[in-house]
């Protein structure tokens, strides 16, 4: 009787594109999925690094290269025979990389079993993000040896169409020289991106002559583009030109709740930061929401008014807890403070009965709440479970209408710890160019735990009373939205940076002290 053969892995060798995750090709996301091992060099944007990492599940099986790339090819082909599956990540596409096909011929010459799977390369993503395209003809040049070019190649290739060069920071006065030999006019438009596709790509525009320059500041490989393809960039160009590119969010809520925020904030164009400042945790004693479930099996409720995804949490783990379902909400309307909590009971495949039709708040839900008709409402009171620190609006304006109210503590919010002193740094000196406020709870905890936001920082508000307590505390509440909602805040915000480059474009903006400032810094001026 023979024994099983062990399995042989393969040596995947995955094309990222140039740095934004969204790039990544289903092939090269189920084989970062399926890896045992995941290797990547230095060159590798850090955004694409925790992106394989959440696509994979296991930090530890991430490992960073120290080999060369002959020994690092035989590596990987070693643990190929034993079975494991290997996932290289490579900046870009394959085989343009030097390195790369040094290891894949590595690995080869070992026998291994290996795929290669393309990604965009730079040249093709700046093409599109920064709003140059290619043309009829183009020519794309990867040096990865500045002394092997030749300059009359350069030059038949300009004069044939747009040209684009990928290269180090560190070549770009060689390559200039190479151009200027080869014949091409000083005066030849050239544009330069940096970190293409990335969340500070970046993107300006000069000539031969002058493109070493305007490079400076700029770090690691960057694109070139000669010709023809430049002057459609003032049209094209779409990536750098979003309403927040490059802005810097704080978003003061635990990475739970903030993840959609941030989801929306960097289509965008955003760079979100999350800062936890409240901690959701139980009511320090049960009885009070253990009686509101046997009300609410027991028929003793007309209404249950959610005024956050929480209390809708909140009262679901108490169903489980009793082994109830949906089914106990029968007979029972549901009146929710605003899309949002509406979408966390909807979840739950239960539709809400009534919602405000203008402001998602209290107030808003009011304007619209039924009053107590003592003869066709044969139940007249109403279960409002929320947070320990809420406002007595509701149930003042509950009250008013006629119904009686049990207002319950459904959770405690408390404060949590404060953020790195970096954070805490940038939050206080303007590193940040925006920060949004969901609640008055966290404009109350934010400025308790990490202090209050420079006067530079601009202050987008969910609603009127998260606005208030934002005044309250002297901070000046720049954006605010129609309608309490995460969607329309983010779009709120948009449109006032939106205004703000409006008025930059217009001429220079002054300052509260009557200085005047132009450029980027002047957008965080009002």
């Amino acid at each position: 009787m023979t024994s099983a053969r062990k399995p042989v892995g393969r040596v995947r060798f995955v094309g990222t594109g140039p740095g934004d995750p969204g790039l990544l090709t289903k092939r090269a996301l189920d084989a970062i999925r399926e890896a045992d091992r995941v290797y990547y060099d230095r060159s590798l944007p850090q955004s694409l690094v925790e992106a394989a990492k959440e696509i994979n599940g296991d930090d530890a099986k991430l490992k960073l290269i120290e080999s060369s790339p002959s020994d690092q090819g035989k590596l990987m082909a070693a643990a190929a025979r034993e079975g494991e599956n290997i996932a290289r990540l490579i900046v870009g596409d394959a085989y343009p990389n030097r390195l790369a096909k040094a290891e894949i011929k590595a690995a080869s010459a070992e026998q291994a079993r290996f795929e290669v799977i393309p990604g965009m390369s730079h040249a093709q993503a700046v093409a599109v993000y920064a709003g140059m395209p290619p043309g009829e003809i183009r020519t794309v040049i990867d040096i990865d040896d500045i002394a092997s070019v030749e300059p009359l190649v350069i030059a038949d290739a300009i004069k044939r169409g747009s040209l684009t060069v990928t290269a180090d920071v560190s070549d770009l006065s060689s390559l200039r020289d190479i151009l200027l030999a080869g014949g091409v006019s000083g005066e030849t438009a050239v544009a330069v991106t940096g970190d293409a596709t990335g969340e500070t790509e970046y993107t300006t525009t000069s000539s031969v002559d002058t493109f070493v320059e305007a490079a400076l500041g700029y770090a690691g490989q960057v694109v070139l583009t000669i010709g023809p393809g430049v002057d459609d960039r003032h049209e094209l160009a779409w990536w750098e030109g979003r309403p927040l590119y490059g802005w810097k969010v704080l978003i003061p809520r635990t990475k739970e709740q903030a993840g959609v925020m941030s989801e929306r904030l960097r289509a965008y164009g955003a760079i979100p930061c999350e800062v936890p400042t409240i901690a959701v945790e139980p009511p320090r004693t049960p009885a009070q929401m253990e009686r509101a479930i046997k009300g609410l099996v027991d028929g003793r409720y007309a209404w249950i008014v959610f005024t956050s995804q929480n209390s809708v949490k909140a009262i679901w783990e108490k169903f489980k807890e009793h082994g109830l379902d949906a089914r106990a909400f029968g007979g029972l309307r549901i009146a929710c403070i605003g899309e949002a909590t509406a979408n966390a009971v909807r979840e739950f495949g239960i539709e809400p009965e009534l919602l405000p039709t203008g402001q998602q708040s209290s107030e808003g839900l009011l304007e619209v709440f039924p009053p107590h008709d003592p003869i066709l409402d044969m139940v007249g009171r109403v279960l409002l479970p929320r947070a320990d620190i809420a406002t007595e609006t509701l149930v003042q304006g509950l009250s008013e209408r006629g119904w009686e109210v049990d207002d319950v503590t459904a959770y405690r919010t408390v404060r949590a710890s404060p953020p790195a002193a970096d954070i805490r740094d940038a939050i206080k000196s303007g590193g940040f160019d925006a920060v949004l406020f969901t609640s008055s709870s966290t404009v109350r905890n934010l400025v308790g735990i990490a202090g209050k936001p420079h006067q530079r920082t601009v202050v987008a508000c969910i609603g009127p009373a998260t606005s208030d307590t934002a005044t309250e505390f002297g901070l000046r509440v720049d954006a605010k939205p129609e309608n309490a909602s995460v969607p329309d805040l983010i779009e709120a915000l948009a449109e006032y940076a939106t205004e703000l480059k409006q008025r930059l474009a217009e001429g220079p903006i002054k300052t509260r002290r009557g200085q005047k400032v132009q450029g980027p810094t002047a957008l965080r001026f009002r």
